[in-house]
């Protein structure tokens, strides 16, 4: 039984099929195409009886064809179905489901995405994997090559095994295709979560040797690796933390990540001069980092960036003699970004369970911002909180940021309390000689008393941007005003765990 969408995928398995003198039964269109071929075919028609009707709804949805597909040779109670109502039984059935997904991604109409809703297809998949062990069923036309060439090796047999594993494959095709369905017309009433990726990617092993690890999803559509080792779990870690930060600039940025957390950014005029402030922002966490830029690397950058030790390098392009240069380390690896849409959710499991949530994609611009000072932000000040707000959206709680001319020059993160990611990003600023007078600070959450504003003060911290909503806001903004420093409330959080 053959019933394709992709004709041109199965005509080396019709071919195949003929040659082991195999009866060949099909609809509508794959019939004609496999007819074509030269390749003798008998109609569905033929064996139900009954024509294709509702504009080919209802094709293959028979007794005829169904009970040839589920009956059970050497059954007693079987065996005398078959003969009472004629039936054949099927050794074979070959299915390629209506592009359902690719129509819904081509922006279709919703009457043209239902019509894509395979019935007939998805039923002779079901029905053959429940009897594969008289039933080989191929669930896809990527799967037709696989038995076009098992039959030609075993001169049309096959083994439990080969069977077994096609119904396994079968039920992957059918739930994928049905969670794609469910997504697609699921509205908030409905509490299920459906989540079916198909693709995966074996991992050396996960954040510790001793644990094992795999990579659900296509890589291949968000960057080409040029060169360099296999990527590992915690490589997939920081760079999806680095494209998240860096998907948020426009003007030329470049940015370095340890361990999810930004250890330098900067944005400048050029990429290279984006590159010099984000190393000198830290430049010993850079030390084995994940390195990204949003702007074309040429080889004068490259030959800047192989003077440090890295794990990974993200740019949107290279220039030839840059990928030579770099690639001489046969580890590091490279990475050309692909443009991508971004999930809107977060998934994380726990508790045997799994939580789910909308990406933090919030940026409150200038504009929306409540200045609840006597003193406001100059234009220069605005471009650094700003900066500085975006990059705390990205450290992990508790956060703060401290910027100056759009660059990184201290950051406080993962501390049990706010003062202390305070005094940690002062702290990693002093190390590195950054000037903090005139500098702006960013906090991923409100401040609960007035502490930290007051510490910042007394380094030259002039202005700071925070969520506000504390209990004690009064305090802080009182002192700002005491102390000559603006402050501005955006009004939204950026917790990360």
């Amino acid at each position: 039984m053959v019933s394709v969408y992709r004709k041109d995928a199965i005509r080396e398995l019709a071919e195949v099929l003929h040659a082991l003198d195999i009866e060949i039964v099909s609809t509508g269109g794959s019939l004609d195409y496999i007819r074509n071929m030269g390749v003798p075919a008998t109609s569905v028609e033929d064996i139900t009886g009954f024509p294709s009707i509702l504009g080919g709804r209802v094709k293959t949805l028979h007794p005829s064809i169904f009970g040839s597909l589920l009956c059970r040779p050497g059954q007693e109670s079987d065996e005398q179905d078959i003969k009472q109502y004629g039936l054949d039984p099927f050794d074979m059935v070959v299915v390629d489901l209506y592009p359902f997904e690719q129509t819904l991604a081509e922006g279709a109409s919703h009457d043209q995405v239902i019509e894509q809703i395979d019935i007939g297809g998805i039923s002779l998949i079901r029905a053959a994997a429940k009897n594969y062990q008289q039933v080989l069923v191929v669930p896809d036309a990527d799967y037709a090559g696989h038995a076009a060439q098992l039959l030609r090796k075993q001169d049309g047999m096959t083994t439990l095994g080969d069977r077994r594993y096609m119904a396994a494959a079968a039920m992957d095709t059918s739930s994928h295709y049905d969670a794609a369905i469910f997504n697609y017309l699921r509205t908030n009433e409905h509490g299920g979560l459906k989540v079916s990726i198909r693709k995966s990617l074996p991992l050396r092993y996960g954040e510790n040797p001793h644990q094992q690890a795999r990579y659900f999803g296509d890589l291949e559509a968000i960057f080409d690796q040029i060169s360099g080792k296999p990527l590992s779990y915690n490589n997939l870690l920081d760079i999806d933390a680095a494209m998240d930060l860096m998907s948020e600039f426009t003007d030329p940025a470049f940015a370095i990540i340890k361990h999810t957390n930004a250890c330098g950014v900067a944005s400048r005029e050029s990429i290279e001069d984006a590159w010099t402030g984000a190393l000198a922002g830290d430049p010993v966490s850079a030390f084995g980092g994940i390195l990204i830029a949003n702007r074309h690397i040429g080889e004068a950058l490259a030959a800047k960036i192989d003077d440090l030790f890295y794990e990974v390098l993200i740019a949107p392009s290279f220039d030839s003699s840059a990928v030579d240069l770099l690639s001489k380390k046969k580890k590091r690896v490279i990475l050309r970004s692909n443009p991508f849409i971004r999930s809107g959710a977060r998934f994380r499991s726990l508790l045997n369970g799994v939580l789910w949530q909308t990406t933090d994609q919030g940026t409150v611009r200038p504009d929306q911002w409540q200045k609840v000072t006597v003193k406001i932000p100059d234009i220069q000040q605005e471009r650094d909180l700003m900066f500085a707000n975006t990059v705390v959206k990205h450290l992990k709680s508790n956060a703060v940021a401290l910027v100056r001319d759009r660059m990184l020059i201290g950051a406080g993160f993962g501390q049990t309390s706010r003062v202390d990611a305070v005094q940690q990003a002062i702290m990693k600023a002093r190390a590195f000689k950054h000037e903090l007078k005139g500098a702006v600070m960013a906090s991923d959450a409100f401040f609960p008393f007035a502490d930290c504003v007051e510490i910042a003060d007394k380094e030259g911290i002039t202005a700071v941007v925070q969520p506000g909503g504390s209990v004690r806001d009064r305090e802080s903004i009182d002192y700002c005003n005491n102390a000559g420093m603006s402050m501005v409330l955006t009004g939204q959080r950026h917790f990360k765990h």
